[in-house]
Protein backbone atom coordinates (compact mmCIF):
# COMPACT_ATOMS: atom_id res chain seq x y z
CA UNK A 1 0.00 0.00 0.00
CA UNK A 2 2.59 2.24 0.91
CA UNK A 3 5.40 2.68 -1.27
CA UNK A 4 7.69 4.59 1.64
CA UNK A 5 8.97 1.43 3.43
CA UNK A 6 12.30 2.68 4.18
CA UNK A 7 11.06 6.05 5.34
CA UNK A 8 9.10 3.48 8.19
CA UNK A 9 12.53 1.91 8.87
CA UNK A 10 14.10 4.86 9.16
CA UNK A 11 11.86 6.05 12.10
CA UNK A 12 12.27 2.44 13.96
CA UNK A 13 15.38 3.17 14.21
CA UNK A 14 15.23 6.62 15.00
CA UNK A 15 13.22 5.83 18.12
CA UNK A 16 14.80 2.79 19.67
CA UNK A 17 15.90 4.52 22.58
CA UNK A 18 11.93 5.46 23.40
CA UNK A 19 11.48 1.79 22.23
CA UNK A 20 13.76 0.41 24.69
CA UNK A 21 12.38 2.81 27.41
CA UNK A 22 8.81 1.72 26.78
CA UNK A 23 10.05 -2.14 27.12
CA UNK A 24 11.54 -1.56 30.02
CA UNK A 25 8.32 0.08 31.78
CA UNK A 26 6.29 -3.19 30.67
CA UNK A 27 9.32 -5.66 32.14
CA UNK A 28 9.43 -3.98 35.63
CA UNK A 29 5.44 -4.88 36.11
CA UNK A 30 5.62 -8.49 37.29
CA UNK A 31 2.94 -9.88 35.64
CA UNK A 32 2.97 -13.53 37.07
CA UNK A 33 -0.01 -15.20 36.21
CA UNK A 34 0.80 -18.05 38.47
CA UNK A 35 0.84 -16.90 41.63
CA UNK A 36 -2.38 -14.75 42.85
CA UNK A 37 -0.10 -12.62 45.04
CA UNK A 38 0.65 -10.86 41.66
CA UNK A 39 -3.02 -10.51 40.39
CA UNK A 40 -3.13 -6.49 40.65
CA UNK A 41 -0.19 -6.60 38.47
CA UNK A 42 -1.06 -9.13 36.00
CA UNK A 43 -4.24 -6.77 35.46
CA UNK A 44 -1.63 -3.65 35.90
CA UNK A 45 0.51 -4.84 32.69
CA UNK A 46 -3.07 -5.62 30.65
CA UNK A 47 -4.01 -1.93 31.11
CA UNK A 48 -0.58 -0.70 30.13
CA UNK A 49 -0.11 -2.69 26.91
CA UNK A 50 -3.97 -1.20 26.01
CA UNK A 51 -2.79 2.05 26.65
CA UNK A 52 0.39 1.21 24.55
CA UNK A 53 -2.51 0.37 21.62
CA UNK A 54 -4.29 2.96 22.24
CA UNK A 55 -1.52 5.76 21.57
CA UNK A 56 -0.65 3.82 18.34
CA UNK A 57 -4.39 4.57 17.51
CA UNK A 58 -5.98 1.50 17.57
CA UNK A 59 -9.85 1.01 19.04
CA UNK A 60 -8.24 -1.15 22.22
CA UNK A 61 -9.84 -2.59 25.32
CA UNK A 62 -9.28 -4.63 28.47
CA UNK A 63 -11.83 -7.79 28.33
CA UNK A 64 -12.87 -9.77 31.40
CA UNK A 65 -12.20 -13.67 31.54
CA UNK A 66 -13.29 -15.73 34.73
CA UNK A 67 -9.04 -15.12 35.37
CA UNK A 68 -6.50 -12.69 33.88
CA UNK A 69 -7.86 -10.34 31.35
CA UNK A 70 -7.70 -10.04 27.90
CA UNK A 71 -5.83 -7.19 25.69
CA UNK A 72 -8.08 -6.42 22.27
CA UNK A 73 -7.35 -4.36 19.87
CA UNK A 74 -8.42 -3.07 16.12
CA UNK A 75 -7.45 -1.26 13.18
CA UNK A 76 -8.91 -1.55 9.93
CA UNK A 77 -5.81 0.08 8.18
CA UNK A 78 -5.84 3.00 5.06
CA UNK A 79 -8.78 4.42 3.44
CA UNK A 80 -9.98 1.91 1.29
CA UNK A 81 -8.45 -1.05 2.23
CA UNK A 82 -9.38 -4.19 0.84
CA UNK A 83 -6.80 -6.85 1.59
CA UNK A 84 -6.71 -9.46 4.43
CA UNK A 85 -6.80 -8.75 8.10
CA UNK A 86 -4.03 -9.80 10.41
CA UNK A 87 -4.50 -10.98 13.78
CA UNK A 88 -1.42 -10.86 16.39
CA UNK A 89 -1.24 -13.09 19.08
CA UNK A 90 0.92 -12.10 21.90
CA UNK A 91 0.79 -12.82 25.95
CA UNK A 92 1.77 -9.81 28.38
CA UNK A 93 2.16 -12.40 31.61
CA UNK A 94 5.24 -14.12 32.71
CA UNK A 95 6.73 -16.90 34.64
CA UNK A 96 7.87 -17.15 38.05
CA UNK A 97 11.54 -16.02 38.92
CA UNK A 98 12.36 -18.23 41.08
CA UNK A 99 14.91 -18.98 42.03
CA UNK A 100 15.73 -15.74 43.15
CA UNK A 101 19.11 -16.47 44.31
CA UNK A 102 20.42 -17.69 40.91
CA UNK A 103 19.81 -13.69 39.11
CA UNK A 104 22.58 -12.25 38.44
CA UNK A 105 20.06 -9.36 39.00
CA UNK A 106 16.69 -8.81 40.52
CA UNK A 107 14.25 -9.97 37.80
CA UNK A 108 11.92 -7.33 37.19
CA UNK A 109 14.45 -4.28 37.12
CA UNK A 110 15.34 -4.67 33.36
CA UNK A 111 19.40 -3.99 32.56
CA UNK A 112 21.67 -4.13 30.26
CA UNK A 113 24.63 -6.01 29.52
CA UNK A 114 27.65 -7.10 27.66
CA UNK A 115 27.54 -10.47 26.28
CA UNK A 116 29.32 -12.38 23.65
CA UNK A 117 26.88 -11.09 20.65
CA UNK A 118 26.73 -7.35 22.29
CA UNK A 119 24.62 -5.77 24.45
CA UNK A 120 21.94 -7.96 26.18
CA UNK A 121 18.78 -7.14 28.31
CA UNK A 122 18.20 -9.02 31.10
CA UNK A 123 14.63 -9.20 32.97
CA UNK A 124 12.04 -12.15 33.76
CA UNK A 125 9.94 -11.31 30.07
CA UNK A 126 12.73 -10.10 28.17
CA UNK A 127 12.46 -12.41 25.22
CA UNK A 128 9.09 -14.37 26.60
CA UNK A 129 7.11 -12.16 25.66
CA UNK A 130 7.14 -9.10 26.31
CA UNK A 131 10.51 -8.08 24.48
CA UNK A 132 8.52 -9.56 21.16
CA UNK A 133 5.16 -8.32 21.83
CA UNK A 134 6.66 -4.82 22.31
CA UNK A 135 8.53 -4.90 19.21
CA UNK A 136 5.61 -5.99 17.20
CA UNK A 137 4.14 -2.80 18.98
CA UNK A 138 6.94 -0.51 17.83
CA UNK A 139 6.87 -1.29 14.16
CA UNK A 140 2.82 -0.67 14.29
CA UNK A 141 3.79 2.62 16.23
CA UNK A 142 6.72 3.71 13.67
CA UNK A 143 3.83 3.03 10.26
CA UNK A 144 1.96 5.37 12.19
CA UNK A 145 4.14 7.86 12.66
CA UNK A 146 5.29 8.10 9.39
CA UNK A 147 1.99 7.38 7.42
CA UNK A 148 -0.90 8.18 9.85
CA UNK A 149 -1.75 4.38 9.44
CA UNK A 150 -1.18 0.54 9.20
CA UNK A 151 -0.64 -0.56 5.80
CA UNK A 152 -3.09 -3.17 6.53
CA UNK A 153 -6.32 -4.19 8.83
CA UNK A 154 -4.90 -5.71 11.92
CA UNK A 155 -6.38 -7.22 15.10
CA UNK A 156 -4.02 -7.40 18.26
CA UNK A 157 -4.77 -10.27 20.92
CA UNK A 158 -2.63 -10.11 24.01
CA UNK A 159 -3.26 -13.14 26.74
CA UNK A 160 -2.70 -12.75 30.56
CA UNK A 161 -2.68 -16.83 31.15
CA UNK A 162 -0.14 -18.25 28.40
CA UNK A 163 2.75 -19.46 31.35
CA UNK A 164 -0.22 -20.80 33.37
CA UNK A 165 -2.27 -23.19 30.95
CA UNK A 166 -4.39 -20.67 29.25
CA UNK A 167 -7.72 -21.72 31.11
CA UNK A 168 -9.67 -19.62 29.39
CA UNK A 169 -8.26 -18.65 26.09
CA UNK A 170 -10.49 -21.24 24.16
CA UNK A 171 -14.21 -19.87 26.09
CA UNK A 172 -12.83 -16.28 24.86
CA UNK A 173 -12.09 -17.46 21.67
CA UNK A 174 -15.61 -18.96 20.89
CA UNK A 175 -17.40 -15.95 22.42
CA UNK A 176 -15.51 -13.17 20.50
CA UNK A 177 -15.30 -15.23 17.24
CA UNK A 178 -16.37 -12.50 14.91
CA UNK A 179 -14.81 -9.77 16.93
CA UNK A 180 -11.50 -12.23 16.48
CA UNK A 181 -12.20 -12.86 12.86
CA UNK A 182 -8.61 -12.95 10.77
CA UNK A 183 -6.99 -14.05 7.37
CA UNK A 184 -3.56 -15.42 9.03
CA UNK A 185 -2.28 -14.98 12.66
CA UNK A 186 1.01 -13.97 13.29
CA UNK A 187 2.56 -14.89 16.40
CA UNK A 188 6.08 -14.18 17.46
CA UNK A 189 6.80 -16.04 20.30
CA UNK A 190 9.44 -18.37 18.37
CA UNK A 191 13.23 -17.87 17.52
CA UNK A 192 15.66 -17.45 15.39
CA UNK A 193 18.08 -19.93 13.51
CA UNK A 194 20.97 -17.91 14.85
CA UNK A 195 21.37 -13.83 15.74
CA UNK A 196 22.13 -13.10 12.25
CA UNK A 197 19.92 -15.74 10.51
CA UNK A 198 16.25 -15.34 10.69
CA UNK A 199 13.43 -18.13 10.70
CA UNK A 200 9.70 -18.75 10.25
CA UNK A 201 8.72 -21.96 12.35
CA UNK A 202 6.74 -24.14 10.10
CA UNK A 203 5.32 -26.37 12.54
CA UNK A 204 5.12 -26.84 16.39
CA UNK A 205 4.32 -30.60 17.56
CA UNK A 206 0.93 -31.13 19.66
CA UNK A 207 0.24 -32.46 23.02
CA UNK A 208 -1.38 -35.35 24.68
CA UNK A 209 -0.62 -35.41 28.40
CA UNK A 210 -1.84 -38.40 30.32
CA UNK A 211 -1.50 -39.52 33.83
CA UNK A 212 -2.36 -42.84 34.26
CA UNK A 213 -2.71 -45.35 37.94
CA UNK A 214 -2.88 -48.74 37.64
CA UNK A 215 -4.83 -50.47 41.27
CA UNK A 216 -3.97 -53.87 42.47
CA UNK A 217 -4.45 -55.00 46.31
CA UNK A 218 -6.66 -52.48 48.31
CA UNK A 219 -3.59 -52.19 50.42
CA UNK A 220 0.00 -52.34 50.54
CA UNK A 221 1.37 -56.00 50.92
CA UNK A 222 4.46 -57.82 52.25
CA UNK A 223 6.25 -58.80 49.41
CA UNK A 224 7.74 -62.17 51.10
CA UNK A 225 4.26 -63.48 51.95
CA UNK A 226 2.06 -61.84 48.77
CA UNK A 227 5.15 -61.67 46.32
CA UNK A 228 4.47 -64.34 43.20
CA UNK A 229 0.77 -64.52 44.00
CA UNK A 230 -0.96 -61.46 43.59
CA UNK A 231 -0.50 -58.89 40.76
CA UNK A 232 2.37 -56.00 41.46
CA UNK A 233 1.05 -52.58 39.85
CA UNK A 234 4.51 -51.50 39.19
CA UNK A 235 5.47 -54.74 37.46
CA UNK A 236 2.32 -54.31 35.43
CA UNK A 237 2.73 -50.31 34.77
CA UNK A 238 6.39 -51.16 34.12
CA UNK A 239 5.62 -53.74 31.47
CA UNK A 240 3.12 -51.72 29.80
CA UNK A 241 5.47 -48.34 29.75
CA UNK A 242 7.97 -50.37 28.49
CA UNK A 243 5.31 -52.02 25.43
CA UNK A 244 4.74 -48.56 23.82
CA UNK A 245 7.97 -48.84 21.77
CA UNK A 246 9.45 -51.38 19.21
CA UNK A 247 12.48 -52.41 18.59
CA UNK A 248 13.25 -49.30 16.08
CA UNK A 249 11.40 -46.75 18.78
CA UNK A 250 8.78 -46.50 17.37
CA UNK A 251 5.54 -45.78 19.00
CA UNK A 252 2.97 -49.20 19.01
CA UNK A 253 -0.06 -47.85 19.76
CA UNK A 254 -2.38 -48.71 17.27
CA UNK A 255 -3.40 -46.10 14.54
CA UNK A 256 -0.70 -44.01 15.72
CA UNK A 257 1.42 -43.12 12.63
CA UNK A 258 -1.95 -43.57 10.63
CA UNK A 259 -2.65 -39.45 10.14
CA UNK A 260 1.54 -38.63 10.09
CA UNK A 261 2.29 -36.57 7.34
CA UNK A 262 5.81 -36.19 5.78
CA UNK A 263 7.83 -33.27 5.93
CA UNK A 264 7.77 -31.41 2.38
CA UNK A 265 10.94 -32.08 0.72
CA UNK A 266 11.91 -28.17 0.29
CA UNK A 267 11.64 -28.23 4.16
CA UNK A 268 13.82 -31.47 4.34
CA UNK A 269 16.66 -30.47 2.09
CA UNK A 270 16.92 -26.78 3.64
CA UNK A 271 17.12 -28.99 7.41
CA UNK A 272 19.73 -30.53 5.78
CA UNK A 273 22.05 -27.82 4.29
CA UNK A 274 21.40 -25.10 6.84
CA UNK A 275 24.46 -26.27 9.13
CA UNK A 276 22.76 -27.95 12.14
CA UNK A 277 25.28 -29.99 14.06
CA UNK A 278 23.73 -32.86 16.14
CA UNK A 279 27.17 -33.53 18.04
CA UNK A 280 26.78 -30.23 19.37
CA UNK A 281 23.04 -30.25 20.28
CA UNK A 282 23.99 -33.44 21.81
CA UNK A 283 26.57 -32.67 23.66
CA UNK A 284 24.12 -29.73 25.18
CA UNK A 285 22.44 -32.51 27.35
CA UNK A 286 25.72 -34.42 28.25
CA UNK A 287 25.46 -37.05 25.76
CA UNK A 288 27.34 -38.36 22.99
CA UNK A 289 25.11 -40.86 20.87
CA UNK A 290 21.87 -40.22 19.26
CA UNK A 291 18.60 -42.10 20.09
CA UNK A 292 15.00 -41.99 18.81
CA UNK A 293 12.97 -43.32 15.94
CA UNK A 294 15.05 -45.72 13.63
CA UNK A 295 16.26 -43.91 10.12
CA UNK A 296 15.55 -40.26 11.46
CA UNK A 297 17.84 -37.61 11.97
CA UNK A 298 17.58 -35.28 15.30
CA UNK A 299 15.94 -32.27 13.60
CA UNK A 300 13.26 -35.08 12.10
CA UNK A 301 12.92 -36.64 15.34
CA UNK A 302 12.61 -33.15 17.78
CA UNK A 303 10.88 -31.07 14.55
CA UNK A 304 8.77 -33.15 12.48
CA UNK A 305 8.01 -36.88 14.37
CA UNK A 306 5.44 -37.44 16.73
CA UNK A 307 7.04 -39.26 20.16
CA UNK A 308 6.24 -41.07 23.50
CA UNK A 309 7.88 -40.37 26.63
CA UNK A 310 6.95 -41.68 30.36
CA UNK A 311 7.28 -37.95 32.28
CA UNK A 312 7.26 -39.60 35.57
CA UNK A 313 6.79 -43.36 37.79
CA UNK A 314 6.39 -43.88 41.02
CA UNK A 315 4.26 -46.45 43.24
CA UNK A 316 5.23 -48.71 45.67
CA UNK A 317 8.49 -47.52 48.06
CA UNK A 318 10.32 -44.84 47.36
CA UNK A 319 12.10 -43.39 50.01
CA UNK A 320 15.72 -44.05 51.60
CA UNK A 321 17.19 -47.59 52.69
CA UNK A 322 14.85 -51.02 51.91
CA UNK A 323 11.00 -52.18 52.41
CA UNK A 324 9.97 -54.88 51.17
CA UNK A 325 6.17 -54.22 49.91
CA UNK A 326 4.32 -54.80 46.95
CA UNK A 327 2.69 -51.11 46.43
CA UNK A 328 -1.31 -51.41 46.14
CA UNK A 329 -1.03 -48.42 42.87
CA UNK A 330 1.57 -47.43 40.63
CA UNK A 331 1.49 -44.15 38.88
CA UNK A 332 3.11 -43.11 35.30
CA UNK A 333 2.73 -39.80 33.55
CA UNK A 334 3.00 -40.29 29.89
CA UNK A 335 3.52 -37.42 27.16
CA UNK A 336 2.61 -37.75 23.15
CA UNK A 337 4.06 -34.98 21.00
CA UNK A 338 2.00 -34.75 17.68
CA UNK A 339 2.33 -34.26 14.45
CA UNK A 340 0.58 -32.25 11.89
CA UNK A 341 -3.20 -34.26 11.15
CA UNK A 342 -2.62 -36.35 14.25
CA UNK A 343 -6.25 -36.05 15.99
CA UNK A 344 -4.92 -35.90 19.69
CA UNK A 345 -8.09 -37.25 20.96
CA UNK A 346 -7.56 -40.27 18.93
CA UNK A 347 -3.98 -40.78 20.33
CA UNK A 348 -6.01 -40.53 24.44
CA UNK A 349 -7.98 -43.24 22.98
CA UNK A 350 -5.85 -45.49 21.88
CA UNK A 351 -3.45 -44.78 24.89
CA UNK A 352 -5.85 -45.76 27.34
CA UNK A 353 -6.93 -48.93 25.24
CA UNK A 354 -3.12 -50.04 24.90
CA UNK A 355 -3.34 -49.75 28.64
CA UNK A 356 -7.14 -51.69 29.56
CA UNK A 357 -5.74 -54.20 27.00
CA UNK A 358 -2.55 -55.36 29.00
CA UNK A 359 -4.61 -55.04 32.48
CA UNK A 360 -4.06 -59.04 34.36
CA UNK A 361 -6.64 -59.64 36.19
CA UNK A 362 -7.22 -58.08 39.51
CA UNK A 363 -5.79 -54.67 38.10
CA UNK A 364 -7.85 -52.13 37.02
CA UNK A 365 -6.80 -48.23 35.65
CA UNK A 366 -7.56 -44.59 36.28
CA UNK A 367 -6.72 -41.79 34.15
CA UNK A 368 -6.45 -38.25 34.38
CA UNK A 369 -5.42 -35.71 31.12
CA UNK A 370 -3.33 -32.52 31.39
CA UNK A 371 -3.74 -31.15 27.90
CA UNK A 372 -4.83 -31.90 24.71
CA UNK A 373 -3.39 -29.45 21.64
CA UNK A 374 -3.12 -30.27 18.23
CA UNK A 375 0.27 -29.67 15.97
CA UNK A 376 0.37 -26.99 13.77
CA UNK A 377 1.90 -27.04 10.44
CA UNK A 378 2.15 -23.92 7.86
CA UNK A 379 2.17 -24.38 4.70
CA UNK A 380 5.31 -24.59 2.32
CA UNK A 381 3.15 -22.51 -0.39
CA UNK A 382 1.45 -20.13 2.23
CA UNK A 383 1.05 -17.02 0.76
CA UNK A 384 1.78 -15.16 4.08
CA UNK A 385 5.04 -17.49 4.77
CA UNK A 386 6.10 -15.78 1.56
CA UNK A 387 5.36 -12.02 2.52
CA UNK A 388 7.33 -12.78 5.96
CA UNK A 389 10.05 -14.28 3.90
CA UNK A 390 10.98 -11.36 1.48
CA UNK A 391 10.17 -9.08 4.38
CA UNK A 392 13.11 -10.96 6.66
CA UNK A 393 15.21 -11.37 3.31
CA UNK A 394 14.97 -7.17 3.37
CA UNK A 395 15.69 -6.72 6.85
CA UNK A 396 18.50 -9.67 7.13
CA UNK A 397 20.07 -9.43 3.71
CA UNK A 398 20.00 -13.36 3.54
CA UNK A 399 16.78 -15.81 3.50
CA UNK A 400 15.08 -16.92 6.73
CA UNK A 401 15.67 -20.46 7.34
CA UNK A 402 12.66 -22.93 7.43
CA UNK A 403 12.58 -24.77 11.12
CA UNK A 404 10.50 -26.28 12.92
CA UNK A 405 9.85 -26.93 16.86
CA UNK A 406 9.45 -29.87 18.97
CA UNK A 407 7.72 -27.63 21.49
CA UNK A 408 4.26 -26.66 21.33
CA UNK A 409 2.24 -22.81 21.54
CA UNK A 410 -1.78 -24.30 22.36
CA UNK A 411 -3.08 -20.64 21.92
CA UNK A 412 -1.64 -20.96 17.79
CA UNK A 413 -3.85 -24.21 17.90
CA UNK A 414 -6.74 -22.87 19.41
CA UNK A 415 -6.65 -19.99 17.17
CA UNK A 416 -6.50 -22.09 14.14
CA UNK A 417 -8.83 -24.41 15.35
CA UNK A 418 -11.36 -21.84 16.36
CA UNK A 419 -10.69 -18.49 14.82
CA UNK A 420 -10.33 -20.27 11.26
CA UNK A 421 -7.15 -18.36 10.95
CA UNK A 422 -3.58 -19.90 9.77
CA UNK A 423 -0.98 -19.45 11.67
CA UNK A 424 2.66 -17.40 10.87
CA UNK A 425 5.31 -18.14 13.38
CA UNK A 426 7.95 -15.50 13.00
CA UNK A 427 10.31 -14.80 15.92
CA UNK A 428 13.53 -13.63 17.17
CA UNK A 429 14.48 -15.57 20.03
CA UNK A 430 17.92 -17.66 20.44
CA UNK A 431 18.37 -21.51 22.38
CA UNK A 432 20.24 -19.33 25.05
CA UNK A 433 17.86 -17.08 26.32
CA UNK A 434 17.30 -18.50 29.36
CA UNK A 435 13.37 -19.17 28.68
CA UNK A 436 11.87 -19.68 31.92
CA UNK A 437 14.64 -19.89 34.13
CA UNK A 438 16.66 -17.41 36.10
CA UNK A 439 18.68 -14.73 33.78
CA UNK A 440 16.12 -14.63 30.98
CA UNK A 441 17.33 -12.10 28.46
CA UNK A 442 17.06 -10.68 24.48
CA UNK A 443 19.91 -9.67 22.58
CA UNK A 444 20.02 -6.02 21.90
CA UNK A 445 20.35 -6.96 18.29
CA UNK A 446 17.52 -9.46 17.85
CA UNK A 447 15.16 -7.00 19.46
CA UNK A 448 16.27 -4.00 17.29
CA UNK A 449 16.03 -6.89 14.30
CA UNK A 450 12.38 -7.61 15.43
CA UNK A 451 11.10 -4.52 15.09
CA UNK A 452 12.65 -3.54 11.40
CA UNK A 453 11.48 -7.05 10.17
CA UNK A 454 7.93 -6.47 11.48
CA UNK A 455 8.13 -3.23 10.12
CA UNK A 456 9.11 -4.81 6.93
CA UNK A 457 6.40 -7.54 7.42
CA UNK A 458 3.61 -5.19 7.42
CA UNK A 459 4.86 -3.17 4.18
CA UNK A 460 4.29 -6.80 2.56
CA UNK A 461 0.91 -7.52 4.03
CA UNK A 462 -0.10 -4.02 2.83
CA UNK A 463 -0.01 -5.52 -0.36
CA UNK A 464 -1.73 -8.44 -0.32
CA UNK A 465 -5.57 -9.07 -1.33
CA UNK A 466 -7.97 -11.40 -0.19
Amino acid sequence: MHADVDGVLARVRAQECESLDRLFEFLRIPSISADPAYTDDVARAAQWACAQLRQIGFNACVMPTKGHPMVVARSDGPAGYEGPRFLYYGHYDVQPADPLELWDSPPFEPVIVDGPRGKRIVARGAVDDKGQVVAILEAMRAWVKVHGTLPCAATVILEGEEECGSEHLEPFLRENTELLRADACVVSDTGMWDVETPAITTSLRGLVYQEVTVRGPDKDLHSGLYGGAVPNPVNVLASIIAQLHDANRRVTLRGFYDDVVETSPRVLEQWRTMGFSETEFLAGAGMKEGFGEAGRSAVERTWSRPTCDANGFFGGYTGKGAKTVIGSFATAKVSFRLVAKQDPMKVVAAFQQFVLERLPPGCRAEFQSFGTNPAVQVAAESPFLGAAERALEKTYGRKAVLIGSGGSIPAVGAIQRIIGAPALLVGFGLDDDCVHSPNEKFELACFHGAMRSHAAMLAEFGRMRV
